[in-house]
């Protein structure tokens, strides 16, 4: 669980149920190879960095197949014993891979900056993006794409998929960009989990600024500085979709457990993710320099 998600859950939560005990748990299996423990509610996966194809002969990544497939075989329990998962980009991959939905491939060139990402029909009916109607904005950052959705593998798992690079499947790029596995799984290749203040520091890094206009070129730049500046973008997206998902998972286990349930993040928390401070001054590209002049 990311730092943002689990003070403002964990406050809600305690507002709503005095006394309720919230525990935060970390693990890094990649790293350690310590087993995912499976006595937690919610479960949050993040993105990498790497390969998704390194180390699959490692133990962690059989312990983290075997933990997929009980997050799916338990999401339609009603006991309380409900789980869920929620998989950023790195956890995407893997998610992809294990359960065969997609092929995984190296893109030609790494993608980066805060983007567009479209989602699809059921997308716009699917809780987790519902309130973005066709269009969400967030950071990315990643040199894998998943390609080729196998629909009938993805519907045999009671899966749909949710967003995708281009509005129609190709023009922007081909990548899927979000799946629902199943009840108990949603997983996206973007980081909504990125801030504003934090793509801002980003890309006010002369090195970053640079590689940026040099890939998507200074009208493109321009437009993310517009986004970045709009609360209903990149805001947006940090306010909503993991906050969105723990509210709606909390309150499924509410319901079983008798607790009380938690409101749902809304346009104050929007402002709030927002903040108040300007855009730092980012200098123009140098002058281009003619073949055979002096600068």
């Amino acid at each position: 669980m990311l730092p943002h998600d689990r003070g403002t859950f964990f406050d809600r939560v305690r507002a709503k149920n005095p006394g309720l005990r919230c525990t935060l748990r970390e693990v890094s299996p990649r790293d350690t190879n310590n087993p995912i423990p499976r006595d937690c509610d919610l479960y949050i996966g993040s993105g990498g960095p790497g390969s998704p194809y390194d180390g699959n002969d490692l133990p962690w990544y059989a312990d983290f197949a075997a933990f997929a497939d009980w997050v799916h075989a338990n999401a339609d329990r009603t006991d309380g014993e409900q789980k869920a998962l929620f998989g950023v980009c790195h956890t995407f991959e893997l998610l992809v891979m294990h359960f065969r939905v997609a092929e995984m491939a190296m893109r030609d060139s790494r993608k980066f900056g805060v983007m567009p990402i479209y989602t699809t029909p059921e997308g716009q009916r699917h809780p987790l993006l519902a309130s973005f109607r066709d269009r969400l904005f967030s950071f990315e950052h990643r040199h894998w794409e998943a390609i080729h959705l196998d629909a009938a593998r993805l519907a045999e798992l009671g899966g749909t998929l949710l967003a995708q690079e281009s509005r129609d499947g190709h023009s922007k790029g081909r990548a899927i960009l979000g799946l629902a596995i199943g009840a108990g799984i949603e997983t996206v290749q973007f980081h909504p989990e990125a801030d504003r203040a934090g793509v801002v520091s980003w890309i006010a890094r002369p090195d970053q600024a640079a590689a940026f206009r040099a890939t998507y070129g200074e009208e493109t730049f321009q437009a993310m500085l517009r986004t970045l500046d709009d609360p209903n973008r990149l805001a947006r997206t940090f306010a909503l979709v993991i906050p969105g998902f723990l509210q709606r998972r909390f309150n499924a286990l509410a319901t079983a457990r008798g607790y009380a349930p938690i409101d749902p993040p809304s346009a104050d928390d929007v402002m709030a993710a927002f903040g108040t401070a300007p855009l730092p001054l980012i200098p123009p590209p140098p002058p281009s320099v003619p073949i055979g002049a002096r600068a």
